[in-house]
């Protein structure tokens, strides 16, 4: 699935306070329930469809053979297995020699050392002979790597066409049902990819935030205002009028920008322009004529 990165996004309360600025009667009225406007957000974002939704990404333990998906999921782009392997080995380092007090060697009588000021267990190496300790520090060093395996996906309408796990052939195999994920491992942790729902960290409702997309939000926001006023009595029909007509050209321009192809389209279109040309106009000559490079390597053998 193809996305569109340019869009932006910002939480509904941005929105509504835009739409506050251009009613203001209706604002000062207190007649405006932000509540009952919330759906209305919601139902243009599913209007404008999945491209705009965000791609979002997790690790998910995988306990007796299965995990909960995140509530947010919608479509599977592409998934790995993790795994952590830790390895301990020495460093390069010198020799470091220091002078120490070495322990008690039952070879070595106390009477031995001139200097009695010193206890007789340690033996004093600077007045007691001349011998030295050549001390090797070995640094030791940790260090832990994080892996990743492929895992072959089972085709379901959770999970993108284009997916390159359905095209592998791992052993390992997972699959989605009900909002879980099964495998075919009984632990094991896995790293998802997917498309999420408009919703930030805190759980704010999100929308696109861009020119030529907020007219859409804002009149679709305003006509449902609009249209409680005039289930109260409100004689509103003069603005509804006026909104209705600018709601129907901003969602044009809406669904314009949003199915928008973006380079990776354009070239994957013009990729499968050039192969039905290929296939039209020479592949059927192949057959009937040897290609140049053939011919000078058999010239050459």
């Amino acid at each position: 699935m193809d996305f569109n990165y340019t869009l932006k996004y910002r939480t509904f309360d941005s929105l509504l306070e835009d739409v506050k600025t251009d009613l203001r009667s209706l604002t000062l009225e207190n007649k405006i329930e932000p509540a009952q406007l919330i759906k209305v957000a919601m139902r243009v974002n599913y209007d404008l469809g999945l491209r705009i939704n965000m791609t979002k990404e997790t690790i998910l333990e995988i306990e007796k053979g299965r995990v909960r998906l995140p509530d947010d999921f919608f479509v599977m782009n592409f998934a790995l297995l993790t795994g952590e392997c830790t390895e301990t080995f020495p460093v390069p380092q010198g020799t470091n020699v220091q002078d120490v007090v070495p322990t008690w060697r039952p070879w070595v009588e106390a009477s031995d050392c001139t200097d009695t000021s010193n206890p007789p267990r340690p033996v004093c190496f600077s007045k007691c002979g001349d011998s030295f300790a050549i001390v090797q520090v070995v640094k030791l060093e940790t260090r832990t790597y994080t892996r990743f395996h492929p895992l072959r996906f089972r085709a379901s309408k959770f999970v993108d066409c284009e997916m390159p796990n359905l095209f592998n052939t791992a052993h390992d195999e997972a699959w989605i049902k009900d909002g879980w994920l099964y495998t075919t491992m009984e632990t094991s942790k896995v790293y998802i990819n997917y498309q999420g729902g408009l919703s930030d960290d805190e759980g704010n409702l999100l929308v696109v935030d861009h020119p030529m997309i907020n007219d859409y939000y804002e009149y679709a926001v305003k006509k449902r205002i609009l249209e409680d006023l005039i289930m109260d009595g409100e004689n509103v029909a003069t603005q509804y009028q006026l909104v209705t007509g600018e709601l129907r050209a901003a969602r044009n321009y809406a669904l314009t920008i949003v199915n928008t192809p973006n380079f990776s389209e354009m070239q994957k279109v013009w990729a499968m322009n050039r192969k039905a040309m290929y296939s039209r106009y020479y592949d059927m000559f192949r057959s009937h004529y040897p290609q140049p490079t053939n011919y000078r390597l058999n010239n050459a053998v």
